[in-house]
């Protein structure tokens, strides 16, 4: 693959990560992690604190600098073209920040600029009427709720018309409209083609939506398949539910 493609949407795989380490001075956050998600494909993240999950999510939105190996975003490498990379992707944290002074609106107005989306008013009425946000549209960044960051942030997200989204921890802080509305509309835009690295530990959430599973533990990757292959690999009966196996897989099986 060439640092210096320009594919079209669609003509590689969303993620590709290539044996991708992170330290912390001494400290190893990541370990040799390589993965791919295609397109439409929703792959769950899961692990105990301190496993590397947010580390990972942050080194594949370029946040973090790449100390070693390869990151590589709907074809674009993320160190040889880190803005087309970005470009490509969406990023939901755990705690959105929005911009203190800026409205609702304007944030939507700010990340269609950024993208380059033009005539994006239409689907950004809809995405706050979705996320029930509509009545917040003037509302300052500042005066949000946690729950209304996580919304603006969904909105965001999904007004980039991202290949790539990467969701760390989405549903927290928000209320049960709200976690229905996220849910569905996690799945949608799978369903449109963009693939997406959910990371929660609401183990639930991962086992209703996750296509594949990979479980980390203290940096490394434990488990990397469907919830049907890691049942026949780590569970000790085939029904055991999804929180069963992550106890298995990272060490603390149930008693």
């Amino acid at each position: 693959m060439s640092d210096t493609i320009e594919p079209g949407r669609g003509e590689f795989p969303p993620l590709i990560v290539q044996d991708f380490t992170r330290r912390f001075g001494e400290a190893i956050a990541a370990r040799d992690l390589s993965l791919t998600v295609g397109p439409g494909e929703i792959l769950g993240l899961v692990g105990p604190n301190g496993a590397g999950k947010t580390t990972t999510l942050r080194s594949i939105a370029g946040i973090l600098p790449l100390q070693e190996g390869r990151i590589v975003v709907a074809g674009r490498d993320i160190e040889a073209q880190e803005a087309q990379a970005k470009a490509a992707l969406a990023w939901v944290p755990d705690d959105p920040r929005p911009f203190d002074v800026l409205t609702v609106w304007e944030h939507l107005e700010f990340t269609a600029v950024l993208y380059g989306i033009e005539d994006w008013q239409a689907k950004g009425l809809v995405l706050l009427e979705r996320f029930e946000l509509t009545r917040k549209k003037e509302a300052l960044g500042g005066e949000l709720s946690r729950g209304m960051r996580q919304k603006l942030a969904f909105c965001c997200a999904w007004l980039s018309e991202p290949e790539l989204l990467l969701l760390d921890e989405p549903l927290s802080g928000l209320d049960p409209r709200g976690i229905r509305a996220a849910r569905k509309s996690i799945r949608e835009l799978a369903d449109s083609g963009v693939g997406i690295v959910l990371s929660s530990h609401l183990l639930e959430l991962i086992e209703a939506l996750a296509d594949r599973l990979l479980i980390l533990n203290e940096g490394r990757t434990v488990f990397m398949g469907t919830l049907e292959e890691a049942r026949e690999e780590l569970a000790a009966e085939r029904n055991d539910s999804l929180e069963e196996i992550f106890l298995h897989a990272t060490g603390d099986d149930v008693q």
